[in-house]
């Protein structure tokens, strides 16, 4: 158990590498109650979350997710998030509900932030902001669904009809109320490990319930508990970036690769200006690094030039569990960004050459 963001977290419960390999071909069950899930609601709140945030939020369907970012005025990143329009059903107007979901050492400057920006110069939108204090459970990989169905076959968990869905038909970043043992839960088909997954929001007081009855159905399964560690390097291999690694507020999303979360065409929003101007033309971008060996590049670890000369940082690493050899990802200067690239990490003094690949690092097969 380590300190993360205020909170008590797991590394591991058994084994971090087996419990990565379980979540890609069996199932992971992982307690990420750490993330903030904020509710942001009022007749404003469409245009609120147009204004505040990079994406197009109000032409969110009714329980539709979609990922997104908060920026600075200077364009650069606040938090990667994802954000739900939480209406069963299309209102008459615009959408008055949304859940914004946050990583946890940001909970904090999101809810100040989008607090802040429900006033601006051209007046105050109608709209509250708050943090909703649920706990979150996730199921990831290509057991998953086959798990959530026996819970739901014992009785336990349902999911409403009014949502028009089932385990089977509710599609990747997409949400559907329902009840566990009679009480209010979401369900949603999102994850950070790039595999099938749920993501259970629960009243924190029922989560262990939860927690427990999930083992019990998904052990038959192959399900393990699973902590930091693999979560981590899962989504690595997936090439999902990580807040103060990939992302942080000195990085404009385009360095990132995610210049396309930003909706440009919007009229208004904050970062806006900085966004369209874009990084420099020297600004590094961020690539994925495949290396031979055993021995991986951590986060801050030199990336050089063949020649020796300096081309760059690394921002996470590891010896992939799934691929067998060592991947980073890392900001190069521009010019070395091509795939195919030579480079090398600088590993205590030993220089590894590799190569720049296209990101993810691994995709799941289409049958898991």
């Amino acid at each position: 158990m380590v300190p993360f963001a205020g909170w008590s977290m797991p590394v591991k419960y058994t084994s971090d590498v087996a419990e990565h390999v379980a979540v890609r071909t069996t199932a992971g069950l992982f307690d990420i109650s750490h993330m903030a899930q904020i509710a942001v609601v009022g007749p404003d709140a469409a245009a609120f979350l147009d204004h505040a945030l990079a994406g197009r939020l109000s032409a969110l369907a009714p329980l539709q997710s979609r990922y997104t970012m908060m920026l600075t005025p200077s364009g650069g990143i606040v938090d990667d998030l994802i954000v739900t329009n939480t209406h069963t059903t299309a209102p008459e107007g615009a959408p008055t509900d949304f859940l914004v979901v946050a990583n946890a050492a940001n909970a904090g400057p999101v809810v100040a932030a989008l607090t802040e920006r429900i006033t601006t110069a051209q007046g105050t939108f109608d709209v509250t902001v708050a943090d909703t204090g649920r706990a979150l459970v996730a199921v990831q990989g290509p057991r998953a669904q086959a798990i959530l169905g026996d819970l739901e076959a014992a009785g336990r968990l349902a999911l409403d009809a009014s949502a028009g869905v089932d385990l089977a038909t509710l599609r990747y970043y997409r949400t559907a109320p329902g009840t566990f043992d009679g009480g209010a839960v979401t369900l949603s088909r999102t994850g950070y490990t790039g595999e099938d997954g749920f993501e259970i929001s629960i009243a924190p007081e029922r989560a262990t319930a939860l927690w427990k009855a999930l083992l019990a159905v998904g052990q038959p399964h192959g399900l393990v508990l699973a902590g930091l560690a693999s979560r981590d390097t899962l989504r690595l291999e997936a090439g999902m970036p990580l807040y103060g690694h990939e992302l942080t507020l000195d990085t404009l999303p385009a360095q990132a690769g995610l210049g396309r979360v930003v909706v440009t065409a919007k009229e208004s929003f904050v970062g806006r200006e900085a966004t369209l101007a874009g990084p420099t033309a020297d600004a590094p971008v961020l690539v994925g690094l495949a290396l031979p060996g055993r021995r991986a590049g951590r986060a801050g670890y030199a990336v050089v030039t063949p020649d020796g000369e300096p081309a760059g940082t690394v921002t996470s690493g590891v010896l992939s569990p799934t691929l067998g050899h060592p991947i980073a990802m890392a900001y190069v200067a521009p010019h070395l960004a091509a795939i195919g690239t030579a480079l090398a990490v600088d590993v205590r003094g030993t220089a590894i050459t590799g190569e720049v690949v296209a990101l993810p690092f691994y995709r799941r097969s289409e049958e898991s």
